[in-house]
């Protein structure tokens, strides 16, 4: 029976061989803590931390290096981001298609500090809607700009949106919402956990002020990894202080950049091997890795489209959203097909609501949940027809 691995968008597998190769290699050979030490090992790895730091910036067109941020994972990253930033009595603006990353942070921020948060109604299939029409900034009648521009109030203090669905896949239109963004003067935090590495990102284009990134999904390193980009002009309050490495006299934070935001002894392994799945990212291009994603994703597309008792949900357009397709199976419990589909046939996929309860109700699966298979870089037509035989032969014996 073979292994298929269908789960890329919660952790990508496999990873480049130089991944593995790498963070071996620090554990056996330097094993050292950055910016804890002069000694050649400690240096080691200062070069390493710095190595990998650069090498995103470069990935996210970000010009100072510094404003990189690194944190355990885009949970991580998010709360600094959201609790770091807003104020008491701040109002903020969303989606109805958010992550419990980003939903749960701004409901104990609304218990705690009074927050106010207005979550722009997406279209069932993951879409914002209405589209946004241009020109953005002028008033328009109903279906012009859209809910998310009329959302916008005095108080408002931020705009988040998840980039793509980790639900449904779609992609949000970042570059429209970034204009009104800057426009009105409001900083945007762009949740990227589905699209860094498999999507073009450049901030200064887009417009994002903070930018919350994990290591373990699309950037292909390993988990505890991940990261924010802090444009200049925003100031977070950290979320914890101790040991940096540097200014250690000081009984404050230090105020300096990454200092301020990195307390704590850095996951260094992980940052070794993220550094290494970024520099494979960075050699094939991202728009070779976006084209690869696209023709996998319309393939799957098509072929679960001929079959009469699946239901796919989002756009089901591969260049209206990244590698993730949900499905449901006629009556059946997602939970059911994904043990059979594992069992009997090799495949690993995801079922549930994928931590996301306010996308499930946005597409209409509240009750029930989706089956989510998330394509990555290293998968193949034969698997995913290999995976479409698989659900056809579910559905014969079952009937």
């Amino acid at each position: 029976m073979p292994e298929i691995y269908f789960d890329n968008a919660a952790t990508s597998y496999p990873k480049p061989e130089s991944v593995y190769e790498t963070v071996y290699k620090f554990m056996k050979e330097i094993g050292a803590s950055s910016g804890r030490g002069a000694y050649r090992r400690a240096l080691e790895a200062d070069r390493i931390i710095y190595g990998t730091r650069r090498k995103i910036a470069s990935l996210f067109g970000v010009k100072d290096v510094s404003r990189i941020i690194f944190t355990a994972n885009a949970t991580d990253s998010l709360n600094l981001a959201l609790k770091g930033f807003l104020k008491p009595d701040s109002h903020v603006i969303t989606t109805s298609m958010e992550h419990n990353a980003v939903w749960r942070p701004l409901k104990r921020l609304q218990r705690e500090r009074g927050i106010e948060i207005t979550p722009v109604q997406c279209a069932s299939d993951g879409t914002l809607n209405p589209p946004f029409i241009p020109p953005f900034f002028e008033k328009q009648t109903k279906g012009g700009r859209g809910d998310l521009a009329d959302a916008i109030k005095t108080n408002t203090k931020l705009i988040v949106s998840l980039h793509a669905s980790n639900v449904v896949g779609t992609v949000m239109p970042i570059k429209e919402i970034g204009q009104i963004a800057k426009e009105k003067k409001i900083p945007l935090l762009v949740d990227a956990a589905q699209t860094a590495g498999v999507y073009p990102i450049d901030v200064e284009e887009l417009n994002i002020d903070m930018l919350a990134f994990t290591g373990h999904k699309g950037l292909l390193g390993p988990q505890g990894t991940g990261g924010l980009y802090i444009r200049e002009g925003i100031e977070l309050e950290p979320l914890k202080e101790g040991g940096t490495g540097g200014e250690s006299i000081l009984e404050t934070q230090p105020s300096n950049l990454p200092d301020r935001y990195e307390a704590g002894t850095l996951n260094v392994p992980g940052l070794a091997g993220l550094g290494a799945g970024v520099s494979f990212i960075l050699s094939e291009g991202v728009p070779k890795i976006r084209a690869k994603e696209i023709a996998l994703t319309q393939h799957l597309i098509n072929k679960l489209s001929e079959i009469p008792e699946v239901r796919i949900y989002g756009p089901k357009d591969a260049e209206k959203q990244v590698g993730v397709v949900s499905i449901n199976v006629a009556d059946y419990a997602p939970e059911e097909i994904g043990y059979v589909l594992d069992e009997v046939y090799g495949i690993m996929v995801r079922t549930g609501l994928h931590c996301a309860p306010c996308a499930h109700r946005t597409i209409g699966t509240i009750e029930r949940g989706t089956l989510r298979i998330g394509l990555g870089y290293f998968n193949t037509e034969e698997e995913i027809d290999y995976f479409v035989q698989a659900i056809k032969s579910i559905i014969r014996k079952v009937k």
